[in-house]
């Protein structure tokens, strides 16, 4: 299965920064709950995969999960991550000054 999600540039600079200060990472979309419905970054194992979870893909070599009935509600859709300025809100990790944000992708 080809993965759902992308990353831009500014992205996964990010991610790898973070990587390097907190190690393993992962994402989880949210779906509209504590961090709107921003993609949730986190170190691996803070918040555990569930059986009902679909993995998209990896985004600099961090797994980007979604809740299957999430999943299936929106049409199980493509994203690519990127990065809006203003600080991470919520527990999701974050550049300082920016936080990570999910697109659908250009037709």
């Amino acid at each position: 299965m080809a993965a759902r999600v992308e990353a831009t540039e500014r992205a996964l600079r990010a991610v790898e920064a973070l990587a390097a200060t907190h190690g393993e990472l992962m994402f989880f979309q949210s779906g509209g709950c504590c961090d709107g419905s921003s993609p949730i970054c986190l170190p691996v194992g803070e918040l555990p995969v569930g059986p009902n979870d679909v993995r998209l893909g990896d985004v600099a070599g961090a797994p980007v999960y979604i809740d299957g009935e999430q999943d299936r509600r929106w049409n199980r859709p493509r994203f690519v991550i990127d990065v809006a300025p203003g600080a991470p809100e919520g527990f999701s990790l974050g550049p300082s000054d920016a936080h990570f944000v999910s697109r659908s992708p250009a037709a």
